[in-house]
């Protein structure tokens, strides 16, 4: 360990390595700081620099180690470039090589982060710190978010004493059984990589360790790098060569040429193939590969929540979002698929609709994924290998292949009903009833419409759970590959805000609207202050419906009579049955700093809409919709389980309609076999 009196400035001490290499001393979090600022990464010849900044929320646990670090780097850096001879001038704007951005919420700061990263397709990232104990576990649940989105995120949360001398410290978990066991240790699950810096040796390890997984497309998620509040702040001789510049090289894995032969031969088989793009297809930069290989074969492509954008929505093979919260144009060509090429998917359970969406009789799967994971799901055949690559090397070993024309034109006029029915759910005289008033009201999809008509091609919509994601599938019109940003991996309410202000963060030359309910509105509404303190804006569109609109129709469609869903008082029988509760949202977002524009017919929500585009600060319009009235129906199922015995009518009739589409259900045990091999 350090002497005690060795607090000096940071600097070349003359200390040198066993090899001779000179060193600097600094503290742990210093060493951390300048170690994340020089961090690079590179894919296809383009480098960026990885870390955009750090978020933070300062408490005891790394006040004065993490803290400590940026604020000097800030100082430091920011004296640097007003020295130089090229910083003159008053517009010259000076930024800290790690720039620090202070949260309202460390869950909120990890969904801003994960917002961020994966609009820049995971080639940029944020660091995030909170202090010990809650602080720390309150980025539990966005640590889980990124890990099952795949989006990279450095989590730096503080830990107890690595030295106990005062054990237990403020907030610390005392165990019983185990002596080594804090807090943190929770992140083990939900994070792809994990590490306790319990020495400052350790220190390089863990970062380079972090930064493996960090930049890897595979295996990419949190990374948690956990430091003890005293280590946080002890100095070290740390070689020169750890703070060199670091490119680290973002692979695009090669199908290998066997495998993608095959599956260009499973492909070719296929009377009725159709593709679901995922999220992947994005990220790999795989759009324009994919418009030309569907566009000349002639195969359709179904989008899942994170593929959507892969196509624009008028595309001649786009049949849309695909899945639980499908269209039913791409739920019917799933029925009847023979092959289905999964790209880039992870085929959760909405986008297969709970393995009752592939129905046909033999039906297989070619699944192209840099995760093995992901490639080898419902028994498909498995290409490990980078999207793009993938595409267009099946659109050259398939040249000569085109789905016929009777095919072709079935897709698109099922394509051209559904948009028919989009255009029907846009209609602003669609209206419904004010739950609270009993006055007309505006339905969610007439909301979506009048959005999605009155915005630009560019902007981009963001939105995370309840009913507003389904809706948003399967009617929002994409014109734009990054243009559609919802959080559909942990579905995680309170996303919305937060994720935006990220999105807004890593693309500021597009409008950002973040379309909330009020029920993920009330559970992280903060960082509409963080908007305003960066002088981001962001345009909220606030939907009050007075309750869980997505948990109420799926309550009643499971027997479950919307139990516990809407925001009432409580009655003189004891249930929550009373009067609706007279919260005004739009009140709040106005005392968090918001301009807010409150609208109840589509012509004063247009008018909001454009007034918030030429606005200069966040604004949040207000609108009421009927939550009774839900979007299109996509002729789909998504398996929540019902109660098996009840005393309820509604409860009993609901499972025989469970048990009819659990028949539906696929195991997907068949394996799918080149041609020529026996399954």
């Amino acid at each position: 360990m350090a002497p005690i009196n060795s607090g000096r400035a940071g600097g070349v001490t003359g200390v040198r390595t066993p090899h001779g290499e000179s060193t600097v001393r600094l503290t742990v979090s210093q060493a951390t700081v300048r170690f994340l600022a020089n961090q690079y990464v590179e894919r296809d010849g383009e480098r960026t620099k990885f870390f955009a900044g750090c978020f933070g929320i300062f408490g005891h646990g790394n006040v004065a180690g993490l803290g400590q670090a940026l604020l000097q780097n800030e100082i430091d850096d920011v004296e640097a470039a007003g020295a130089g001879s090229e910083a003159s001038g008053p517009n010259r704007r000076r930024e800290p090589s790690l720039k620090y951005v202070l949260g309202r919420n460390e869950q909120a700061m990890v969904h801003s982060a994960v917002g961020y990263a994966r609009m820049k397709d995971r080639l940029q990232a944020w660091a995030v710190t909170a202090s010990v104990g809650p602080g720390a576990t309150n980025m539990l649940t966005g640590a889980a978010l990124a890990t099952i989105n795949r989006i990279p995120v450095l989590l730096l949360p503080a830990d107890t004493f690595a030295t106990r001398a005062t054990a237990p410290v403020l907030q610390e978990l005392e165990l019983p059984s185990s002596g080594d066991v804090t807090v943190n240790d929770a992140f083990k699950p939900v994070s792809r990589y994990f590490d306790r810096v319990w020495r400052p040796e350790q220190l390089p390890g863990a970062l380079l360790g972090a930064m493996r997984v960090l930049t890897d497309p595979a295996e990419t998620g949190a990374a948690t790098v956990a430091i003890p509040q005293d280590v946080q702040a002890e100095a070290f001789d740390w070689p020169e060569s750890l703070f060199a510049q670091r490119t680290w090289h973002i692979s695009r894995p090669l199908p290998e040429r066997r495998v993608i032969a095959d599956a260009a031969e499973i492909i070719a088989s296929a009377k009725r193939p159709l593709i679901v793009a995922g999220g992947g297809v994005i990220y790999s930069g795989a759009t324009e590969s994919l418009a030309r290989f569907c566009e000349r074969t002639g195969i359709p492509v179904g989008q899942s929540q994170a593929g959507k954008g892969s196509l624009p929505y008028d595309h001649p093979q786009s049949v849309g979002a695909i899945g639980s919260t499908g269209t039913t144009a791409a739920n019917a060509l799933a029925a009847e698929a023979d092959v289905v090429i999964g790209i880039g998917t992870r085929y959760s359970d909405f986008t297969t609709a709970s393995r009752t969406a592939f129905t046909g009789d033999g039906v297989r799967f070619v699944n192209i994924n840099v995760a093995s994971l992901d490639s080898v799901k419902h028994s498909g055949y498995s290409v490990v290998a980078d999207a793009r690559e993938s595409i267009d090397a099946l659109d050259e070993l398939l040249a000569d292949y085109q789905v016929d024309a009777a095919y072709r034109e079935r897709v698109g006029t099922l394509a051209r009903e559904w948009d028919d029915i989009v255009e029907q759910a846009y209609s602003p005289t669609a209206v419904g009833t004010n739950v609270a008033t009993g006055e007309e009201a505006l339905t969610q999809g007439s909301v979506i419409g009048l959005v999605n008509e009155t915005s630009d091609p560019r902007d981009v919509v963001v939105c995370a759970a309840g009913s507003m994601p389904g809706d948003l599938h399967k009617l929002w019109r994409t014109r734009d590959s990054k243009g559609y940003h919802v959080e559909y991996g942990y579905s995680c309410m309170g996303y919305e805000v937060a994720g935006g202000l990220g999105v807004k963060m890593a693309c500021p030359d597009r409008d950002v609207f973040v379309m909330v309910g009020d029920g993920s509105y009330l559970m992280m509404a903060t960082e509409l202050v963080t908007a305003l303190q960066e002088n981001l804006k962001v345009i909220v569109v606030l939907v009050q419906n007075h309750g869980f609109a997505s948990i109420g129709s799926l309550s009643e469609s499971l027997g479950s009579q919307r139990f516990g869903t809407n925001y009432r008082y409580r009655g003189d029988n004891g249930r929550l049955e009373g009067g609706t509760l007279p919260v005004d949202l739009a009140a709040n977002a106005a005392s968090l700093g918001a301009d807010v524009i409150r609208a109840t017919s589509a012509a004063e929500f247009t008018e909001a809409i454009k007034k918030a585009k030429v606005a200069e600060v966040t604004t949040v319009i207000h609108v009421e919709t009927d939550p009774m009235i839900g979007a299109p129906d996509s002729e789909s199922w998504w398996d929540v389980p019902v109660s098996e015995v009840s005393t309820l009518d509604s409860t009993q009739q609901a499972y025989d309609v469970y048990a009819q589409w659990k028949a539906v259900q696929r195991p997907y045990f068949n394996p799918t076999n080149p041609q020529g091999e026996q399954s």
